[in-house]
């Protein structure tokens, strides 16, 4: 009896990450449509010795290698969700992963830069009607595997509101979104660039679009840096939610909370540690219950104090 008692009180440390997220198929199929246009691109540009068609087929490349790091998270996340190694399961796996998109759309972002500045001190021809070809493949492309990936009604369908709404994200996809949304939001603008360079021969315009982008595309990279890394680095969770769960004890007047940490595991996993000071002590599952209340903890741990100085 007692060996089962023991047992009922164990709980596995998955928390869910050993299923599939939906995420994870469509990074799949975004990955398979890059590479696929990456190839007829390439092969395209060499049969026709179009350069133009094969440095966008090797930018789609690079991408594709960016999106595969998202695909990685997503698999070891979930092959080694009940590995015992890692204490609160493999949630932060795909916050990395969304991490590292991050960065390497700064460094997209920084190269885009480079590149335009460049064009704009030292101009070059541009081949119009094929450079309008290739960007409009691209934003047929890009504007699909953004409809796919719709980031926006992909996060975890057990947030809550009362949750920071960043810590619920699968900031993985986010990463794998931004990508695309990125590729697309720059074919568009070349586009423009170009269309206004061949009628009115400003072909300056082409660089300073590439300017535009990169410093929007620098917005969202900062953006996704800033919500990933405060996962990573175990940031406290909102003062309204550690204000709630306060609340919630000490609404009866008998017990005060001393110590409180809350913090996210991954999107959507959040866990806690309460210290509490009582006159008429409870259960621990008395209050782990009083917590659910206001906030969807996976993972609690209660240290209970009497007001006389014992513990419990």
């Amino acid at each position: 009896m007692q060996r089962k008692n023991i047992e009922n009180l164990q709980h596995s440390h998955s928390f869910g990450h050993d299923a599939k997220r939906p995420g994870e198929v469509r990074t799949f199929i975004v990955i398979a449509i890059t590479a696929s246009m990456m190839i007829l691109e390439i092969a395209t540009g060499i049969a026709f010795g179009s350069m133009a068609l094969l440095a966008d087929g090797l930018h789609m490349g690079s991408h594709a290698v960016a999106l595969a790091i998202n695909a990685f998270a997503y698999i070891y996340a979930r092959r080694h969700a009940k590995d015992q190694r890692f204490s609160f399961g493999t949630g932060k796996v795909n916050t990395l992963g969304g991490y590292t998109g991050a960065v390497l759309l700064a460094v997209f972002a920084a190269m885009m830069v480079f590149e335009s500045i460049s064009r704009l001190l030292n101009p070059v021809d541009i081949a119009f009607n094929q450079a309008i070809l290739v960007a409009t493949l691209g934003l047929l492309v890009n504007g699909a595997s953004v409809f796919i990936l719709d980031v926006e009604h992909s996060h975890d369908d057990h947030s809550h509101a009362h949750h920071d709404h960043a810590h619920h994200h699968d900031h993985n996809l986010k990463s794998a979104y931004l990508h695309v949304l990125a590729d697309a939001l720059t074919s568009l603008l070349a586009i423009f660039a170009l269309l206004i360079g061949k009628y009115f021969g400003a072909i300056w315009m082409d660089p300073l679009m590439g300017i535009v982008g990169a410093v929007l595309v620098t917005k969202w990279s900062l953006g996704l840096l800033k919500s990933t890394s405060s996962i990573l680095l175990d940031q406290q969770e909102t003062e309204e939610e550690c204000r709630k769960v306060r609340e919630v004890i000490e609404s009866d007047g008998k017990h005060t909370v001393v110590d409180l940490h809350l913090w996210s595991l991954g999107s959507g996993i959040s866990s806690g540690i309460i210290s509490i000071v009582s006159s008429d002590p409870q259960t621990t599952n008395y209050y782990k219950a009083k917590i659910n209340e206001v906030a969807e903890l996976q993972h609690i741990t209660v240290e209970l104090h009497s007001d006389n100085g014992d513990d419990y």
